[in-house]
């Protein structure tokens, strides 16, 4: 297990609640799923992430001699709950979505079903894993939906709230639909394609403009992509097209120019001209700076002449929704039907699946939740992926994710394919059985 995110990455209470649980002998079989209350506004769907980390959570749980020996010194744990803590593993049976499957509110994508001090602590951490990398690769989906086959990569690390959540978004966005990410580590850990250009102070530290350009690509060859906005745009373009011959006759070509500032539009039609006329046609220009998918459709309606976009803050923050209303709650006690019942945040009891229907073209018609031992019309969404504490399958190959999340996205109905709010969400029906064991728990409870 990563020494940083140990089994003390949790939160106090999961302990104090175990220690109950362990003192009277409270093990009996629980399920617990992670849903997601409501959609964040102006999402019409949400792309499912996270699950390779959170099976690798809970393969490798346990607590590590330093981390035993800390809690020993916890005047509020009890010695033997501690001593109880040194042989915990995780050892219950998970099912859920496939990574890059689309849902809805309401619709479980992790079921642990696990004895539960067991199923308890894990509770805060897989919260921490799935709600990131889903609400990320959730955001990235929508500018893959607008810019269609362009360049998308992700340039969000510098900005990232920390280093996993920079390699986390990098995967998320990659899972999506990216292209590739600027994170040189995560190019490594996840074999996703890196991409990075040069920056201004490389263009600062030089006399001329020119002589920077020329020195990059000297010691750059083989991927010459020059940022032509530290002075003047276009005039920086008129540099690289004077430039370009002199570099072609030492076998360099240049492949695309970079603008991060201004008016991105206006200066690529104004570069693209320039570079046309210096018989440039096959340079590409590429976009970043404060970019989102709201943006991107601006640049794509208005038919600027822009080739990739380098997409940063706004994505590896989701900042328009930077989090989800997502909870991980007890279902199932001991073969008994739970349900949260305060204001507000009500949840349906029991174990449960959902079914997905499709129209005649093959687009999503509607998905039903029932419970997970009433058989519906449809496909069922929700598959074993660990059982008795054990992964079932191998790692998913990001290019299958990326497969799987591209054709999830050809399924979607058009009108949820938008940016803006669907007038009409997608129909998650509740089964009868479902409603009724509801009112069974409700009835019992009073």
């Amino acid at each position: 297990m990563n020494p940083d995110c140990g089994a003390l990455l949790t939160d106090l209470y999961q302990l104090t609640m175990l220690q109950g649980y362990w003192q009277h002998g409270m093990r009996e079989t629980a399920v617990f799923e992670f849903f997601v209350r409501k959609l964040p506004e102006h999402r019409n769907f949400l792309v499912a992430a996270g699950l390779e980390q959170a099976i690798a959570y809970l393969e490798e749980l346990a607590f590590s001699p330093a981390e035993i020996e800390w809690l020993a010194q916890i005047p509020r744990f009890q010695p033997g709950f501690v001593h109880w803590l040194e042989n915990l593993r995780f050892t219950g049976d998970v099912n859920a979505m496939p990574e890059g499957a689309v849902f809805f509110a309401d619709e479980p994508i992790l079921q642990v079903i696990a004895p539960l001090p067991e199923a308890q602590l894990v509770e805060t951490r897989l919260i921490n894993l799935l709600n990131f990398q889903t609400t990320v690769a959730s955001k990235a989906a929508r500018s893959v939906l607008v810019v269609r086959n362009k360049l998308l990569v992700d340039f969000g690390l510098r900005r990232a709230q920390g280093a996993e959540a920079g390699l986390m978004a990098a995967r998320a966005t990659y899972i999506a639909g990216f292209s590739g990410t600027s994170n040189v580590l995560a190019g490594q850990r996840f074999e996703i394609p890196i991409y990075g250009t040069m920056a201004h102070s490389f263009v600062q530290a030089h006399d001329e403009e020119m002589a920077a350009f020329a020195r990059f690509a000297d010691a750059n060859p083989a991927n010459v992509v020059l940022l032509i906005d530290t002075y003047n745009t276009e005039a920086g373009a008129e540099k690289v097209a004077r430039l370009a011959p002199q570099l072609r006759q030492r076998g360099i070509g240049v492949q695309a120019v970079r603008i991060d500032s201004g008016d991105l539009g206006s200066h690529a039609r104004e570069v693209r001209q320039i570079l046309d006329n210096g018989g440039l046609s096959d340079v590409r220009i590429f976009a970043s700076g404060n970019l989102d998918e709201y943006v991107l459709r601006d640049l794509i309606e208005g038919d600027a002449p822009i080739d990739g976009f380098g997409v940063g803050t706004r994505l590896a923050t989701s900042s328009d929704a930077p989090y989800l209303d997502c909870v991980y709650k007890l279902q199932e006690y001991g073969g008994r039907a739970c349900r949260k019942r305060s204001e507000g945040k009500t949840t349906w009891p029991g174990r449960k699946q959902v079914y997905r229907t499709f129209d005649g073209a093959g687009c999503m018609a509607g998905d039903m939740l029932a419970l997970h031992d009433d058989r519906q019309e449809g496909e069922p969404l929700l598959h074993p992926v660990m059982r008795h504490g054990k992964r079932l399958d191998a790692p998913v190959l990001l290019s299958t994710l990326r497969e799987r999340v591209a054709g999830q996205l050809e399924r979607l109905p058009e009108p949820l394919r938008k940016l803006d709010q669907a007038k009409k969400p997608f129909e998650v029906k509740i089964s009868d059985a479902l409603r009724l064991l509801a009112l069974a728990v409700d009835e019992r409870s009073r």
